[in-house]
């Protein structure tokens, strides 16, 4: 199963923040599917993310629209 995780309107920390909430309440192996739409919060959501050992699957950018793909580890 696949949670998502909308903070389109959301400037940074916020992202990171809601993004570390997430993930503390999925189970290792769940998928967050993280949807932004400030250009700054992919970077520091990808690089977070990566720093506490999760997998980033994949990110896309479309029409303003950023989706981060996350994977607890």
């Amino acid at each position: 199963m696949e949670k998502v995780l909308d903070l389109r309107g959301a400037v940074c920390p916020i992202p990171v923040l809601k993004t570390k909430e997430a993930l503390e309440g999925l189970d290792k192996g769940e998928v967050l599917e993280v949807l932004l739409d400030y250009p700054p919060a992919k970077e520091n959501v990808k690089r977070f993310v990566q720093s506490q050992g999760h997998e980033v699957l994949s990110v896309e950018e479309e029409a303003g629209l950023i989706r981060l793909r996350i994977r607890k580890k």
